[in-house]
């Protein structure tokens, strides 16, 4: 199978009042239910085919989303595997009332799994890693998918214990 090379998908979205908490800040929840979104698309797009959430790896809130700002979502394939794929999503703000900069509010990865019509774990295209960012994002997204092997693997053999 020959590399394929990511390109990132984005989109805007304005931040209400139902969105955010008594603070006016957005709930993280909300927030990450974006990212999410976002992840899948960016992880469908590159594959080609269908793809559900594995996992949530490695959030990090920077700064917070408050009322009345602008987000961009931005979501590209980072690191794939045989069947899975790690997706970086970036949340950016900027409020235009106030005229703050842009900044980074949010960073996570997400583990997608391609599926086929029945449900089942399909072969994905091989990552075509070139630049200085996607080496870079590459190292990173390789120790969130180790991690998370090593997490799930520890956890599953605890509930084992207690089953």
């Amino acid at each position: 199978m020959s590399k394929k090379k990511a390109t990132p998908v984005s989109s805007w979205d304005i931040v209400f009042p139902n969105d955010a908490n008594p603070y006016g800040t957005m709930f993280g929840g909300k927030l990450m239910a974006g990212m999410d979104e976002m992840a899948g698309i960016a992880a469908s797009r590159f594959c080609g085919c269908q793809v559900v959430t594995a996992s949530t790896e490695a959030f990090i809130f920077k700064s917070p989303v408050k009322v009345g700002d602008r987000i961009e979502t931005i979501a590209r394939v980072v690191w794939v595997g045989n069947t899975s794929l790690v997706v970086k999503v970036q949340v950016f703000a900027e409020n235009p009332v106030q005229g703050k900069k842009r900044t980074r509010c949010t960073t996570g990865h997400f583990n997608m799994v391609a599926i086929n019509n029945d449900g089942q774990p399909i072969r994905v295209p091989d990552l075509e890693v070139s630049t200085d960012m996607e080496k870079q994002d590459y190292e990173v997204a390789e120790i969130v998918k180790r991690q998370a092997l090593i997490r799930k693997k520890e956890v599953l053999k605890r509930k084992g214990m207690r089953d």
